[in-house]
């Protein structure tokens, strides 16, 4: 008997595996790579709600919990994911910039927002007032990430490109038996996939479809990331990512004409000079409603848990809340009540 079944090696998944096998566990992992959304989504980690220049729950316990993570599976698999890269955020106004430097002294907010503005010049940005500047920003490749993972997995012999089957579980006293693997636990992280899950499709998992385009724009010459109404992400070879879009309404994987157009009017307000579009992707992402991920145990199965609703925030919530899951199922530690998929539960009784 294995200890864990996972459902799912996008950025929830690869991190409960790898925490898993760090404490001695014995894996398996399936994915069929039918939830693409860690694959097209642009990576970037970020501790400060830039909206409204405040900070991302927990924001320090997750950075200082994922990137040691990330880390050790960069020297582990001889690989890089991990890019850091500051994000500067453009101003639009002197009410914006006196915000900006009241966030910058709070003391929660203080170690991640800079408290003199970038007055740095891009030739193809026009910029009166400036730029805020965060820290401890980058972002993932995270196809190299899964791609990487699971080659790893494969060379272990502990992973499966098959579709999971929820009707082949049986129920045992001490575990689940999956087809031929007995286990004594399955941890499901598949993204907005969960809606197809007959044990956890009653969470109110929503999806938020996302687009991105990749452009080449050799005269943008941009050495940091700008957050406007879409960021601006440079990944090398005069390359770069622009996004997002979020559509509520459409479910699907399929990049639309009119999330492309999206784009392309916010990026033309932003930038002067030519581009080419090389590739327009779509996703979508796992959202919950009360904006707080879905962690926890079934109500009935004790050996299915559930690791979702990772959001726009995938990156520095994935090893945080993996983490939290494995301390509750192997040491009874209770899960923080803001992640706790219960909440949901109780809602649903009352």
């Amino acid at each position: 008997m294995i200890d864990y079944i996972i459902v799912g090696n996008g950025l929830a998944g690869i991190s409960f595996a790898e925490i898993a096998l760090h404490h001695g566990k014995s894996i398996y992992v399936f994915d069929n790579n039918s939830q693409p959304s860690s694959r097209v989504a642009g990576g970037l980690y970020n501790p400060v709600v830039l909206k409204r220049f405040s900070e991302v729950w927990k924001a320090k316990e997750q950075i200082d919990f994922a990137f040691p993570l990330y880390h050790r599976i960069q020297s582990k698999l001889n690989v890089v994911f991990d890019f850091e890269i500051p994000i500067l955020r453009k101003l639009y106004s002197i009410e914006e910039q006196n915000n900006w430097f009241q966030a910058a002294d709070k003391p929660n907010l203080a170690p991640f927002l800079e408290s003199q503005l970038v007055t740095k010049k891009y030739d193809s940005i026009t910029s009166p007032y400036h730029y805020g500047k965060v820290n401890h920003t980058g972002y993932l490749n995270i196809s190299i990430l899964i791609e990487a993972y699971s080659n790893y997995l494969k060379a272990l012999d502990c992973f499966c490109a098959d579709q999971f089957e929820y009707d082949k579980i049986e129920f045992l006293e001490d575990g689940i038996r999956y087809k031929n693997i007995n286990a004594k636990h399955i941890i499901f992280a598949e993204g907005f996939g969960l809606h197809a899950n007959p044990f956890f499709n009653d969470l109110p998992l929503d999806g938020t479809k996302g687009e991105l385009l990749l452009i080449k724009a050799p005269n943008l010459k941009l050495d940091a990331v700008i957050k406007s109404s879409v960021f601006i992400l440079p990944i090398g070879n005069d390359t770069y990512k622009v996004g997002a879009t979020y559509d509520w309404s459409d479910k699907t994987n399929t990049p639309t004409v009119a999330g492309k157009q999206e784009l392309v009017d916010k990026l033309d307000e932003l930038i002067s000079c030519d581009y080419e579009i090389l590739q327009h992707f779509a996703g979508v992402r796992p959202t919950v409603k009360d904006r707080r991920p879905l962690v926890g145990t079934h109500p009935e199965y004790p050996q299915l848990h559930v690791l979702n609703g990772l959001g726009t925030r995938g990156v520095m919530l994935g090893p945080y809340l993996a983490n939290q899951l494995f301390e509750h199922i192997e040491n009874q530690i209770p899960l923080e009540k803001e992640i706790n998929s219960n909440r949901c539960y109780k809602k649903n009784r009352n």
